[in-house]
Order: structure tokens, then C-alpha cells, then sequence
């Protein structure tokens, strides 16, 4: 009896209950942004007592920027919505009955500029971070780099360091890999990164020991451009406007330099499909002149011939792109990615120089005979890039995913160097011209499949990949006026077809044991390359195997400490340049070719580092080791008396050991700092072969470069950054290239309620006798000397306008050109 009755109190308090519940009320409603009406995902929405402010429930809006409130008692309420970088709103006088679906009306919320403000300094606290393969820097620390391109960027990282030539090295290695949002770029460092622009890169990665999943190209290592992301759900916008002021300092030259351009980042993410375009222009010339002298010996004859010079060195440099990506995301299983990219390059170098030549006995310095000409030298370089790649990823019940993804790539290069030696003063006879003109257009594709599973507690990938670049040359040599008689300049043109073809295989393991993260596998690769030339009936055939092992450990000792150690096996390429024997007059005093069999370098790379993290910032220091198989070397030899030929050989071997540190430090709420240095011994030896003749070298010395950089806040949205860039002296296979200096300083006022920024930046910083941004390089030789003294243009003006509408958080992956620009 007793069981019916509490089975037939149960049921009545059921339906009590359940009566209760049925009669409360429901609250829907919209957030929205206040300017553009998009939908705010994320937002924080409570509900408050109206007489106590008590919280009584709450919510977050969806993706469509919706929220529900269920099971409201009868009562007077309010509502409160919140969301980081919009003004907190209050919803006021909310009268709720029994059983009532109220809608609200959009609800808006307007940007707030205190928030805003206090995201941006949170965030310089983590302007570096030190994970197991690689080191991240934020580039919005770099204010001096604003309006310029990725290579002002990278250059400010501990261990990158970029000379008067242009040329980047990372750990004193010229050659290393550059990968934009982690896709493989085969093209050369500075040309790719000349036209990334600096104000669309978030972060850059230094992977110094790559795992076995990345392409082992590059003996310096990996370094990986992240840029700026398109909206989380809406439409987000980003432009940048860059001017240059008339110069400072007056070289001479036959032209004023133009400085100007603009870059701008669009991105629309809806549901299923994520958007993105980049469209940019930069105009940025470059004033200079150099002072050289030079000689050669023949000893047979006994006559020294000098050839000092000095005039103009200057540049006139353009490019402009569009790139788009498309995503779409079918289901939870399949995403799809398309991505378009069409730019134009284009380089004029002109150096226009006096020569006071003059041939002397060797024994008593007689002045045998002697000439003074004007030399016009115009080198123009032209590239039209177009490149597509289409990207799959399914992902199985087990959480594995499979990725596959083609890429191709055509690139149109041309150009010409004329070079015009007329008399001097009056500059009205011409003693000779002559034409190098060129046509190198370039194919290339990519197909890779990548497979990735948890495996025993850990992650196991593996992967195929095969690659095709192949390069059809055309290269012409014409004299004006001809000589008489006829000469025969037949090893000045021709053709030069490369094709190589790269089929890859990899797997690697990583995991975490208690304290200890470690990623560890093997890359095998079979590469055929083939030469063709017009001037030999054989091809120039190299054929390999090679296998690229790695292996990554990090341990944490505590939350402030932690070590890594490293190794890689990697390989620096030949590109066609390097390859192509057909010889280019670049100007009156110079010739370059290259070897069609030339060697690649193979490269073994070791590291270990220690990170420390602490109140006020990050410090690490690693110590690192390189040996280098068949160093590539560019050494001159003499062609004729006022002609030095500069040719590609491989030396034995190279070995290169050295510290590497950096810091980011915030001692005080106005003042952030940022040290980077690097100090390293690099030696070269062995037998070179120069166009026949075996030469030796040995030469070792010590290089330091040292990167630094701070900003302080004056208050009122008001910052200053100093930076400055050094690198010591640096030896060379023949010689030594004289340190490099460039101080650089910005003014950044935030504006427009911290959507936009102006910016004032003096680049090239040169006062009295500092010598900034020239250098000097000498080579020499038992039959030649030359030494060059290269001074670019200093103190450069520059306004800079930034604009930000909405954050740029997506995934999306602009592409980039895959092989072509390594030939520009």
C-alpha cells in the first residue's frame, strides 16, 4: 500500500513540476556589429535582476550572432552584452510573462577604443615564443617596416641578416627555403620576399631544424611567412598606404627615385566559404653610387692594367599582384581550397661610371698607355608570374586525415643588359655596344598526398610528393657596331633547357612523454636533373638517392625553463642561374656564368638551445653546428686585361659553428625591447675549379651581426621605435665583404578610434661619419684585386597610412610563386 502511495506522489509531483515549467518564458534576440550590421559570434549576453543586478542566467551568440534564454520566471529584467573590443550594453525595462516567447530587437554594439587599446599591450608581451622546431616573432613589433616588404621584416630576427647586396642569410647561410603560411615556395629568399608586403605579415617562423614532413631544400633552414587572416564570420578589410618624400641626399643620379604604394586585404567568411583577396602595388627606387678600383697582372706580358671607376648605382624596382583563395568546407569531413595568383616584377639597375684606364710595366710602373671612357651600363630584369593550386582534405571517422593538393606555376622572364662605353666628357661617340638579351620562361608543378593518424598516444605522418620545374633559356649577345673583321661571339649565345624532376617519400612520429616532446623521421628522395645546350651534342645529366633523417626534443624542466636539441639533413639546389655556362656581360669590368655540373650542397644541421620565460619577457640562446658538402662558391678569375670573369664552382667543404640569442624585454608599461644577436666561425676549404684551372682556398675568420629594437608609448595613442641592424666583416672564398649598418625610426599615431594608424619613418639613419647602408667588397687573386665600395641611399622619409575594418582572424592561405621568381 505504501508503495502505491508514494508512486501516485511521485506522479503528482511530476505533473506539478512539469506544469511549472511549461509556464516560463523564453528571450531571443540578435547582436550585431554597430557600423556594418555583421553578426557577432561569441558574445557574452546576461541576464540581471532589474532591482539587484544579480545574474540570473546568460548566454553566447552563434555564429549568426543569435542567442536564447530559456526558463524565465515572470519578473522585470535586464540585459547585459558584452565582447572584447565593443562597448559594454545594457538593455533595459524587460517585462517577462508566463509562458512568453519574447524576440528582441537587433541589439548593436559599437566599438570601444579603452579595449582596444588593452588588447594591443597585452599582446607585445608575447612578441616571441620558442616551441620544439622553430622560433615565432609577431611583426607588428617591427614599426620601421611598415610600407615595405617582408625582407625589412626578417631581417630584424636574431639570426637573419641582409648586406648591402641584398643577399639574406640565415645562421651565415645565403641559402635557406621560405614558406608563405606553410606551403613550400622553390624560389629565391629575396626575390619572394620583395613582394610580400611587410603590413600583411602577422607572424615569421625560424625552423632551423626541420622535421622530415618539410621539403629538405635550404641549408640555413626554413623560414615561414604567416600573414594576416581574413574575419571570423562577416566581411573584414585591410589597407595600407605607403608615400615616400623627396631625398635627403643628392647622388647625382639621372633620375629622382619614386617611393610610393599600396596593399590591401579583403576577406569574406560565410557558413560554408571562406574568401580572401590581396591586392598590392609597390614603386620603390633606390638612389647610390659606387667608387671601385681594380687590376689585373699578366705576367707573360709584364703589364699591370688598373681600371678604377666611379659614378651612379641605382635602381628603379616595381611590382604589383593579386591573389585570391577560396575555401569551402563541405561537411565535417571535406574541405576544399582553390587559390589564384597573377604578378608582375620588374628591376632596372643602372650604373653609369667613369673609367680611368691605364696599362703600366709590371717592373717599373711606366705608363704604357691610358684611356678615360663613360661606361652606361642598364641591366632590366621582367617577370609575369601565374600560378594556381587546388587543395583536398578528408577527414575519417578515426580522426586521421588525408590531404592532397597539385600545384602549377608558369613564369614569363625576360630582360636585357645593355651596356654603352662612349667617350668621356662630351659622351657623343660610342666606342661599343653591346646587347644581352633573354627569354627564360619556366613550367613548373607539385602534387603531394599527406596522410596523418594519432597512433599510440602520439601523431604519425607520412606522405608522397612529386615535383617538375623545367626551364627553356634563350640568350643573345649583339655588338654595335661590329668589329672588323668579324668576331666570333658564338660562347656568348645559345640555348640552355633544364628539367628536374624530385619523387619524395617521408614519415615521422611525434609525441609527449611526461616532460619530454619529441618528433622524429626520415625523408627519401630520388632527384634527376638534365642540362641541354646549344654548344654541346650531351646532356649535362645528375642523378641521386638520398635519404634526410631528423629528430626534434624539447624538455620542460618547470614552467619558466625548458631545452631543445636538433638535427636535419638538408640540401641546397643549384638553380638554372648557377647552371647556365653561357656568359652574361653584366657590366664593362664583369662576366657571369655558371656549370651545368655543378654539385648541390648537402648540408647536416645541429642545434641545442635552452628558453627561458619570465615576468617581463623571453630569452633563448642556442648553439648550433653546420657542415657543408661541395660549398658553392662565386669566385673571379681574369677573362682579358679589363674583364674579370665571375663563375659558380663548388669548393670541398665548409663548416660553420656559432651562438645564436634573443630577448624580448618589457621593464616598464611604456617601454618594450627586443635584442637579437649571433655570433659564428665559418671556415671554406679545398681545391676550386675555375673554368679549368684548380685554384686553393682556405679562409676562416669570425662574423657577428648583432639586431635591435624598442618602442616606447608616449600616451595618446602616440609610440616611437627605434631599431638597428649590424653585421661585422665577413670573409669570403677570395676575399672580404666590410661590415653593413642601417639604423632606422618610426612615429605611429593610432587614429580613427584605433582602426587606423599614421606613420613617420626615417630609414637609413646616416649622420657624420657613421657610413650607413654601404659597404665594401674586395676580392683577390695571385693575377687580379677588385674592391668596390657600394653606397646606397640614407636618411629616406616616408609616411605610411594603416586601416583596419574588423580583425583578421581566418585560416585562409594566400599563394605565392612556387618556382619562378628564383630565376628573376
Amino acid at each position: 500500500m505504501s508503495i502505491k502511495i508514494n508512486c501516485f506522489n511521485f506522479l503528482f509531483l511530476f505533473f506539478v513540476l512539469s506544469s511549472v515549467s511549461a509556464q516560463k518564458a523564453t528571450i531571443k534576440g540578435t547582436v550585431l556589429d554597430d557600423q556594418n550590421t555583421f553578426p557577432i559570434e561569441y558574445a557574452s549576453v546576461a541576464l540581471l535582476n532589474s532591482l539587484d543586478n544579480s545574474v540570473i542566467s546568460g548566454s553566447v551568440t552563434n555564429k549568426n550572432g543569435g542567442f536564447t534564454i530559456k526558463n524565465i520566471n515572470a519578473g522585470k529584467y535586464k540585459l547585459k552584452i558584452y565582447f572584447v573590443g565593443y562597448q559594454e550594453q545594457i538593455v533595459e525595462n524587460i517585462s517577462i510573462q508566463n509562458n512568453q516567447l519574447l524576440q528582441l530587437e537587433p541589439i548593436k554594439l559599437k566599438l570601444g577604443n579603452q579595449v582596444l587599446q588593452e588588447v594591443v599591450v597585452k599582446g607585445k608581451n608575447t612578441n616571441s615564443k620558442n616551441k620544439i622546431d622553430k622560433q615565432q616573432y609577431k611583426a607588428s613589433q617591427f614599426e620601421t617596416t611598415k610600407g615595405g616588404t617582408a625582407i625589412d621584416v626578417i631581417k630584424n630576427l636574431p639570426s637573419v641578416t641582409v648586406n648591402g647586396q641584398g643577399e639574406i642569410s640565415l645562421r651565415g647561410s645565403n641559402g635557406f627555403m621560405v614558406l608563405v603560411n606553410g606551403k613550400p615556395v622553390l624560389t629565391d629568399a629575396a626575390t619572394v620576399l620583395s613582394q610580400l608586403p611587410a603590413n600583411t605579415i602577422e607572424n615569421i617562423e625560424l625552423i632551423t631544424a626541420p622535421t622530415a614532413k618539410y621539403d629538405p631544400d635550404g641549408k640555413g633552414g626554413i623560414i615561414n611567412i604567416v600573414t594576416t587572416k581574413g574575419s571570423v564570420d562577416g566581411f573584414a578589410l585591410s589597407t595600407n598606404l605607403m608615400g615616400g618624400l623627396p631625398s635627403t641626399d643628392d647622388y647625382d643620379n639621372l633620375e629622382k627615385p619614386k617611393r610610393f604604394g599600396a596593399d590591401l586585404t579583403a576577406n569574406y567568411k560565410k557558413d560554408k566559404f571562406d574568401i580572401a583577396l590581396t591586392l598590392n602595388y609597390l614603386r620603390n627606387d633606390n638612389n647610390g653610387y659606387r667608387e671601385g678600383d681594380a687590376y689585373t697582372k699578366d705576367f707573360d706580358a709584364n703589364t699591370i692594367t688598373r681600371f678604377p671607376s666611379n659614378g651612379e648605382r641605382s635602381f628603379d624596382k616595381y611590382n604589383y599582384s593579386a591573389k585570391t583563395a577560396i575555401n569551402y568546407t563541405a561537411n565535417k569531413k571535406n574541405a576544399f581550397s582553390f587559390g589564384l595568383y597573377l604578378g608582375k616584377k620588374f628591376q632596372a639597375r643602372r650604373a653609369d661610371l667613369v673609367y680611368n684606364n691605364s696599362t703600366s710595366d709590371l717592373t717599373t710602373d711606366a705608363i704604357l698607355s691610358q684611356i678615360t671612357y663613360f661606361n652606361s651600363n642598364v641591366q632590366t630584369k621582367e617577370a609575369k608570374f601565374t600560378l594556381a593550386n587546388f587543395d583536398y582534405t578528408h577527414s575519417f571517422e578515426n580522426k586521421s586525415t588525408l590531404t592532397s593538393s597539385i600545384l602549377y606555376e608558369h613564369a614569363n622572364l625576360y630582360g636585357n643588359t645593355i651596356n654603352l662605353n662612349m667617350d668621356y666628357p662630351d659622351k657623343q661617340t660610342v666606342y661599343q655596344e653591346i646587347n644581352n638579351p633573354y627569354s627564360n620562361p619556366i613550367y613548373g608543378y607539385r602534387i603531394k598526398i599527406d596522410y596523418a593518424i594519432k597512433l599510440g598516444g602520439g601523431k604519425l605522418e607520412s606522405g608522397y610528393q612529386y615535383r617538375n620545374d623545367r626551364q627553356d633559356g634563350t640568350f643573345g649577345y649583339t655588338e654595335n657596331p661590329e668589329q672588323v673583321p668579324p668576331v666570333d661571339y658564338s660562347e656568348f649565345r645559345g640555348t640552355v633547357k633544364t628539367d628536374n624532376h624530385i619523387n619524395a617519400v617521408y614519415s615521422q612520429y611525434s609525441g609527449k612523454s611526461e616532460k619530454l616532446d619529441y618528433i622524429a623521421g626520415f625523408r627519401y628522395e630520388y632527384s634527376a636533373r638534365e642540362v641541354i645546350l646549344s654548344s654541346d651534342a650531351n646532356p649535362h645529366i645528375l642523378n641521386f638517392s638520398k635519404l634526410f633523417p631528423s629528430a626534434n626534443l624539447l624538455y620542460t624542466f618547470n614552467e619558466s625553463w625548458d631545452s631543445k636539441v636538433g638535427y636535419s639533413k638538408r640540401i641546397q639546389r643549384n638553380n638554372n642561374s648557377e647552371l647556365n655556362p653561357i656568359p652574361e656581360r653584366e657590366h664593362s669590368e664583369t662576366l657571369e656564368q655558371g656549370d651545368p655540373d655543378l654539385l648541390p650542397q648537402f648540408v647536416d644541421l645541429a642545434e641545442i638551445g635552452i628558453n627561458h620565460t619570465f615576468k617581463k619577457g623571453t630569452f633563448f640562446s642556442t648553439l648550433y653546428f653546420q657542415n657543408i658538402k661541395n660549398p658553392i662558391q662565386r669566385v673571379n678569375s681574369v677573362y682579358n686585361d679589363t674583364i674579370l670573369n665571375r663563375v659558380y664552382t663548388n669548393a670541398e667543404n665548409a663548416r660553420l659553428y656559432g651562438l645564436e640569442f634573443g630577448t624580448n624585454y618589457k621593464p616598464k608599461k611604456w617601454l618594450s625591447l627586443y635584442l637579437g644577436a649571433n655570433i659564428y666561425n665559418y671556415k671554406i676549404s679545398g681545391d676550386l675549379d675555375v673554368l679549368g684551372e684548380t685554384s686553393t682556398v682556405n679562409n676562416s675568420d669570425w662574423v657577428y651581426s648583432v639586431n635591435a629594437n624598442g618602442t616606447f608609448n608616449l600616451g595618446k595613442n602616440w609610440s616611437i621605435t627605434a631599431k638597428v641592424n649590424y653585421i661585422s666583416e665577413k670573409p669570403t672564398a677570395q676575399g672580404v665583404d666590410s661590415s653593413f649598418l642601417t639604423p632606422n625610426m618610426s612615429l605611429k599615431k593610432t587614429i580613427l578610434d584605433g582602426k587606423g594608424s599614421l606613420g613617420f619613418q626615417l630609414q637609413y639613419i646616416n649622420f657624420g661619419n657613421m657610413n650607413a647602408n654601404q659597404q665594401r667588397i674586395t676580392t683577390y687573386g695571385s693575377d687580379f684585386y677588385t674592391t668596390t665600395n657600394y653606397v646606397y641611399e640614407t636618411n629616406i622619409l616616408q609616411l605610411n597610412f594603416s586601416y583596419n575594418f574588423n580583425k583578421l582572424t581566418s585560416k585562409n592561405k594566400l599563394p605565392t610563386s612556387e618556382f619562378g621568381e628564383k630565376e628573376f
